[in-house]
This record gives structure tokens, C-alpha cells and sequence, in this order.
């Protein structure tokens, strides 16, 4: 069958079925007459068909660090969520924390038809702004703030700057910091620099000094927490770039049976399932992964039909969750 044959059984000109597949304007009586027709029949478009005569894919490539972080999972549960209502797919690729890959991911969608391209980014390489110039299709960019391109992302900075003012506040004068890389920008730089001013503002500069660079994994947390104390003696406070770093870390305490809140105070960011479920649970930041995906997505359709012309840059809040550790 063919669209002309279903227009005739649903007596409808073959425009308006046109529209019906591709989410054109009808009126809701149409609509209804259309579907009716295109479920008796089983009839499906080509989607070859469809590309061929629009130049559309309505497929969008979503590049992304790590499947399996809650963080990641729920950004792209708000893309998801956003495409399916509007007609769209979604084809994943799962770098595996490889900057490498996502310059071949970034490649490989300029080239195999994708209408659009979103960016979950965790750092930017020359390579990678090289890449992102060479782009036929548009790019919106989650997690991290790049000049020049439409992104999402979070207040990092004053998050962790009002996480660690929060521990000087229920008095901490040794605080210690377990980051991750300054190469990702967010995650890494911005939430130091909000540790080390904080410190700095509580007139407890000497803090700065009480940091170490971690993965993100709770395994790392615990090694790192453990050079930290052998580095830096017994410390009263603990703020880590994430809640598995926090968590691993908790571990490592507990081994020494240090006790958490009372002889140490202990922080993550991200709020996720686990920061829930440990004993003590964690005290922890805030962020709307979830909202962050759905805005994303958004933004990429409103350039694909050109409604958004302009680069737009949004910055989303946080909130502090004070649980047990603390």
C-alpha cells in the first residue's frame, strides 16, 4: 500500500496523511479518521522513503561518557522523553569515559544521517572543538558550559562552594576535598574552585592543600580517602565531586572506625539511589539530571524546525539534602 491508497479509504486528500506521519497539523477528526485506517491495515511508511523526500532522519545521536551512572541514566530518561513525543529516535553511543570515541562518535553522526547530535560532555580537548566546528548538524551540549554552542548544564561552583560553607558552618576547621579530573571542567574545576573559596572565605586557606584527585568510582574513594588521612592527619570534614567517591570513602572511615557524623562529617553530589540506601545515608547535592535531558532535547528540536536561532545557554540549580553523614 501507499499513502495515496490509505487517503482514499480514510477520504482524505494524500496531503493530510503526509501530515499525519509526520506530525503536521490536522484537525482531530482527520486525525482519528487517518489512524483508524493506517491500524486496519497495518500500513508503515519507509522510513527510507521518508528520508529520501525530506531529508529527515528523525533520528538523534546522543553521545554519553558512562551508561551505567544514575546520573547519565536519568538525562537520557528526559531525552527519551521528549523525542518519543515528538516523533523521534534515539541512537546511544557509550564512550566508555574515552575522549577518543567521542571524537569518532562525533565523526561518525556527521556523517551517517543523524538530524541532530546531543552532547552529554565531560571535557574538551582541542581535538574536540576542532570536531564540534566541523559539525553539518547541530549540537546541544549537557553538563558542561562551551562558548558558542547551546547547552545545559548546573551551578557547580556555588554548589559545592554552599555544600562546604554548610560543614564550616557546624564548625569543621580541617575539611579535606576528594575532586576528580580539571580537564572536566564541571565536575572537576568548578567544584574545586567552589571547595578552595569556601575554605578560603572561613578564613581556613590552609584547606586547600587538604585535596586529592579521585575516579569516579567507590573504590577510588576509599583509596583516596586513605591517602588523604595518611597525607593529612585526622581530619573533621569530608567533601567529595560525587556520591560514589563520598561513598567509598565512608567505607574507608568506617574501616577505621571513625565514626560518621560524629567524630567526621562526610558529603557527596549527584543524589543518587545509593547515597539512600548506605548507613549513615549521605548527605549530598541536588542536581535535575532528568530536566537537564528534557532541556536538551527540546533545544534540539526547536533549531531542527527554527525556532531557536540564537545560542541559548542554561544554567540549572541545585539543592542541598542534608542526610546522616552530616
Amino acid at each position: 500500500m501507499n499513502i495515496g491508497e490509505i487517503a482514499k479509504m480514510a477520504g482524505v486528500s494524500s496531503a493530510a496523511v503526509s501530515r499525519y506521519f509526520n506530525n503536521g497539523y490536522i484537525s482531530e477528526e482527520k486525525r482519528e479518521t487517518i489512524r483508524k485506517v493506517v491500524e486496519e491495515t497495518g500500513y508503515r511508511p519507509s522510513v527510507q522513503a521518508q528520508t529520501l523526500r525530506t531529508k529527515k532522519t528523525k533520528m538523534i545521536g546522543v553521545i554519553l561518557p558512562k551508561i551505567d551512572l544514575g546520573s547519565i541514566a536519568s538525562m537520557v530518561s528526559g531525552i527519551l522523553s521528549v523525542l518519543n513525543d515528538n516523533g523521534y529516535q534515539l541512537l546511544l553511543a557509550n564512550t566508555q569515559n574515552n575522549p577518543e570515541k567521542e571524537l569518532e562518535y562525533l565523526s561518525t553522526f556527521n556523517s551517517k544521517q543523524v538530524d541532530g547530535v546531543i552532547f552529554i560532555a565531560t571535557v574538551f580537548t582541542a581535538k574536540h572543538r576542532k570536531a564540534l566546528k566541523e559539525m553539518t548538524v547541530p549540537v546541544v551540549i549537557v553538563g558542561q558550559k562551551l562558548s558558542g554552542y547551546p547547552c545545559v548544564y548546573h551551578d557547580d561552583y556555588h554548589a559545592v562552594y554552599e555544600l562546604t560553607s554548610l560543614f564550616l558552618e557546624k564548625g569543621c576547621r580541617r575539611l579535606g576535598y576528594l575532586g576528580v579530573l580539571h580537564q572536566d571542567k564541571a565536575a572537576g574545576q568548578e567544584r574545586y574552585e567552589g571547595y578552595c573559596n569556601a575554605v578560603a572565605d572561613g578564613n581556613l586557606a590552609e584547606c586547600r592543600e587538604n585535596t586529592l584527585i579521585a575516579d569516579f568510582t567507590i573504590r577510588s574513594g576509599y583509596e583516596k580517602a586513605e591517602e588523604l588521612f595518611e597525607r593529612c592527619g585526622p581530619l573533621d570534614g569530608l567533601i567529595c565531586a560525587t556520591d560514589e567517591i563520598a561513598i567509598g570513602a565512608m567505607q574507608y572511615l568506617k574501616s577505621q572506625e571513625i565514626d560518621i557524623p560524629g567524630d567526621m562529617l562526610v558529603a557527596g553530589i549527584g543524589d543518587s539511589e545509593l547515597s539512600r540506601v548506605t548507613t549513615p545515608t549521605v548527605t549530598t547535592v541536588h542536581y535535575s539530571f532528568g530536566r537537564s535531558g528534557e532541556l536538551a532535547a527540546e533545544m534540539i528540536l526547536n533549531i531542527l524546525v527554527g525556532k531557536d536561532s540564537a545560542v541559548r545557554e542554561v544554567k540549572l540549580g541545585y539543592s542541598i539534602v542534608e542526610n546522616e553523614s552530616s
